[in-house]
């Protein structure tokens, strides 16, 4: 039977490791923060503890075979309905959000497992890593996907009218212009954003006359592109 000194540092460990990763998730002000990984991780602890440990006095009965990996794989499964919680699509911005979120609390729950099953190296070698994929390969992917944006024809208007955007699509549609495809954000200051992407086929001539002609439509505070050689962007006007 495990002493209770012995179960105390395991849920400790899995707290404190919890709270290592849910910590980078609060700095930022994200959904699911410290206290709910630390929960995650300790309820994870707790269960492979139970599973191990809890039904020690019935082993020495006869046909009775108990085995201690079926919970785990239990909190393994049942943690995906906490992290759904957690995953939203804004029909608004047509995005998926909370996706790293879910991902971090299933990551949090086998930490947990680790430290509760007595894998103290694995648990804090798992938390470690997976701190570094939270906290510092965030920039270094937005790095890339800046890069990988560039070349690519591409216009953003801000739009101080909502009913505004029911005449950019026409006047996109008339055109005929190669348009991949429109993403329409909500900017912190209550603007929507909407950039539109186009396809290589795009070229700089049309670009500017398509922002020449959006800027002349009511209810736009401004227009900008990214044209798809190294031609200098047309600057808002605000």
């Amino acid at each position: 039977m495990i002493e209770p000194l012995e179960i105390f540092l395991r849920l400790v460990l899995a707290a404190v490791l919890g709270a290592v990763i849910g910590l980078n998730r609060s700095r930022n002000e994200w959904t699911a923060g410290m206290r709910t990984h630390m929960l995650v991780s300790v309820g994870a602890a707790l269960a492979i503890i139970v599973s191990a440990f809890g039904f020690h006095d019935v082993l020495g009965q006869p046909n009775v075979v108990l085995d201690p990996s079926r919970i785990a794989a239990q909190v393994v499964s049942g943690i995906g309905f906490l992290g759904a919680g957690t995953i939203m699509f804004m029909q608004r911005e047509q995005i998926v959000r909370g996706l790293t979120t879910a991902a971090g609390l299933w990551a949090t729950a086998s930490i947990g497992l680790a430290a509760g099953s007595g894998l103290y190296a694995a648990a804090v070698i798992a938390t470690a890593v997976c701190w570094l994929i939270l906290a510092l390969l965030k920039p270094l992917e937005r790095r890339l996907m800046a890069w990988r944006r560039r070349g690519i024809p591409r216009l953003r208007v801000r739009l101080a009218d909502a009913a505004a955007l029911g005449s950019i699509e026409a006047i996109v549609s008339r055109r005929h212009l190669p348009l991949q495809k429109m993403i329409l954000r909500r900017r912190e200051d209550g603007d929507d954003q909407v950039d539109l992407v186009f396809g290589p086929a795009m070229r700089n001539d049309q670009l500017m006359s398509l922002a020449e002609d959006l800027r002349e439509l009511e209810g736009l505070q401004s227009v900008s592109f990214e044209s798809a050689s190294p031609t200098p962007s047309s600057p808002p006007n605000d």
